[in-house]
């Protein structure tokens, strides 16, 4: 069953935006496409919450864009800045000390 936008999921869609842009530069929808194919189908967000995602990232320079005609349609490009990446690290880090906790708290075995 995938997994949509939910409270425990606030900030994934933005990590995983950076992350997959590094690699390389995409359109929105080509995002969400990739979000789902690098997670089996796992997790889907919806193009009403990537563009939001992709707009608040840009206003802040962490990615920057160029317009392309792609068939006839115009297409915005994104790709991360060095402030992207920057924050791409620091998120990481949160991520995986959340992580972390987590799952110590979770294999632990807690004595009454």
């Amino acid at each position: 069953m995938p997994t949509t936008t939910s409270q425990f999921l606030n900030g994934v869609p933005e990590l995983l935006v950076l992350r997959l842009l590094r690699d390389r530069e995409m359109y929105g929808y080509e995002l969400v496409e990739a979000i789902r194919a690098a997670s089996n189908d796992k997790l889907t967000f919806a193009e009403g919450v990537i563009y939001p995602v992709l707009h608040a990232l840009e206003r802040d320079g962490a990615l920057s864009t160029r317009r392309q005609t792609v068939n006839g349609r115009s297409r915005v490009y994104y790709s991360v800045t060095p402030t992207g990446k920057d924050r791409f690290d620091a998120l990481l880090a949160h991520w995986q000390r959340v992580h972390s906790t987590i799952a110590t708290i979770v294999e632990t075995p807690r004595h009454a």
